[in-house]
């Protein structure tokens, strides 16, 4: 069987999850960028946890970029690798205050040259915080879900990314991303992925009940 029709599956997830968004908690660029890089190996729902707090206690990039170091590991612990964390954010915030004023920039390629952030850090923010959607977030659920849906048989996250940007819509990007992590959550799991209840069964390659009614 040929891979799913991507207007179809984003068709039907859309009615499946019409809250699909990042589970993050944010007002506004910095914190997203902040809370991105606290979530790398750490669940969404730790991260919230700890920027409850820390977004009460560091407002601007200034905040970030003047703190004790030992203060801010502490400050992030809870997230795990929290010595690595620190270092990225505070580089990350001294980079925005001698290039960019202490804001956020909008670009993919200003994204990418501060400290602690990588493709998948600034695809996030662009679409989610800016609107921008230049890229498709490539996260573990993602990768697995887009490769039972057959959109691409790379295990590597870039070259993934690159399969699926021509076959999902730009204006369609950042919401794929959600679509698929939140069915990856819910459904096409790792280890046990419940076919028989999902919407996209007659449609998947990898679906023992492809070709059949849903």
């Amino acid at each position: 069987m040929s891979a799913a029709p991507v207007g179809e599956v984003i068709a039907r997830l859309k009615r499946e999850y019409p809250d699909a968004k990042t589970a993050l908690n944010w007002s506004n660029p910095l914190e997203l960028l902040v809370a991105v890089i606290l979530s790398a190996q750490c669940t969404d729902e730790r991260v919230n946890r700890v920027t409850e707090r820390l977004f009460r206690k560091y407002r601007t990039a200034e905040d970030y970029a003047g703190a004790p170091l030992e203060e801010l590991e502490q400050d992030i612990r809870p997230t795990g690798f929290y010595r690595n964390k620190a270092r990225a954010i505070q580089g990350m915030a001294r980079a925005l205050l001698e290039r960019h004023g202490g804001e956020v920039p909008k670009t993919m390629e200003e994204l990418v040259a501060l400290p602690g952030v990588g493709r998948k850090t600034a695809n996030v923010v662009l679409g989610n915080a800016f609107g921008v959607n230049e890229g498709v977030v490539v996260d573990t659920h993602v990768r697995r879900v887009s490769r039972r849906l057959g959109l691409t048989s790379s295990d590597d996250p870039e070259k993934i990314e690159r399969d699926l940007l021509p076959q999902v819509p730009e204006e369609e990007r950042t919401l794929f991303a959600h679509l698929l992590i939140f069915h990856g959550r819910r459904v096409c799991k790792a280890r046990r992925p419940d076919c028989p209840g999902c919407v996209l069964n007659d449609i998947c390659p990898s679906s023992g009940l492809s070709g059949k009614p849903s």
